[in-house]
């Protein structure tokens, strides 16, 4: 990469890191090239666009190369911007978590629905990672009483400066989901599980298999457990939601109806794949 020693203005710039993204192999270099020039630039996509003949100083030029020889390494974006946007919120995020992915704003969306009409509900967010889910509740229903549970100290870390950072309460609880949930009873659960399959990992982008944290990413029978563990959570007519593999919804859901659950439905995401499940508890939910 050769962005401090051969350009100046913002479009030659972007078609450097570009050209170089493109042959890296990323999927969408052009975009990528855009937002690595803006970040550094404290501008968005928009505004490079009316920037197209400023011209970086070393200081800039440097500070791109560096990020984009990291994107081109396959990097996450996300991590070589260090943050990333999910709802109304941009969150931190790095090494630490998951890069949060437009589907799981479905599993939000289904959580806001079921809690609908409740001043108060109580809502445990299992394998919270950056805190995306915990913290789009917490942001869309503000009467919400939201804990964040995973096993990984430093996901929680990563979540608790997200909280601060949306100036959001969030309470925090470190402890393995294999132990089983902390006591309710909960208005709703809410877990995007690990659901990649070991076998399936070689095949991912290398920005998923190289980079992203295998504990929340590889199934290891989190979803079954959630699932049988929140059956003995949930308060009567509380709400259980899962993001799911695709292909995998209609297991998850026979799973549910297998462990007592009703009104068991299932979500497509954006692109129509089936991808979120849920579930109640019998009984009928308090006001």
């Amino acid at each position: 990469m050769r962005v401090a020693s051969e350009t100046g203005r913002v479009r030659e710039v972007v078609d450097a890191v570009a050209a170089d993204l493109r042959a890296a192999g990323c999927a969408t270099p052009r975009v990528d090239a855009e937002l690595l020039v803006g970040h550094v630039l404290g501008l968005t996509r928009s505004e490079l666009l009316l920037a197209r003949e400023q011209e970086l100083d070393e200081r800039e030029r440097a500070r791109v190369e560096e990020l984009a020889a990291r994107r081109a390494r396959r990097e996450p974006l996300a991590y070589v911007l260090g943050e990333w946007g999910f709802r109304r919120l941009t969150l931190a995020v790095d090494r630490r978590v998951l890069v949060p992915r437009p589907e799981t704003e479905i599993v939000v969306e289904r959580c806001l629905a079921l809690l609908a009409g409740r001043e108060a509900p109580r809502v445990l967010d299992v394998g919270t990672g950056s805190g995306a889910i915990a913290l789009a509740i917490a942001d869309e229903h503000p009467g919400a009483r939201v804990t964040g549970l995973d096993v990984s100290t430093d996901a929680l870390r990563v979540a608790e400066e997200n909280a601060r950072r949306a100036g959001l309460r969030l309470e925090l609880l470190e402890h393995d989901l294999f132990r089983g949930l902390p006591r309710g009873p909960w208005d709703l659960i809410v877990a995007n599980p690990p659901y990649v399959e070991p076998e399936e990992l070689e095949g991912l982008e290398p920005e998923v298999r190289d980079w992203e944290p295998r504990v929340a990413l590889v199934a290891s029978g989190a979803t079954e457990a959630i699932a049988r563990a929140a059956r003995g959570a949930l308060a009567p007519g509380g709400a259980l939601v899962l993001e799911c593999a695709d292909g995998a919804a209609s297991r998850v859901a026979e799973t549910l109806r297998g462990l007592g659950y009703v009104d068991v439905a299932v979500t497509p995401d954006l692109v129509g794949r089936e991808r979120v499940v849920e579930g109640r508890a019998p009984g009928e939910r308090g006001g």
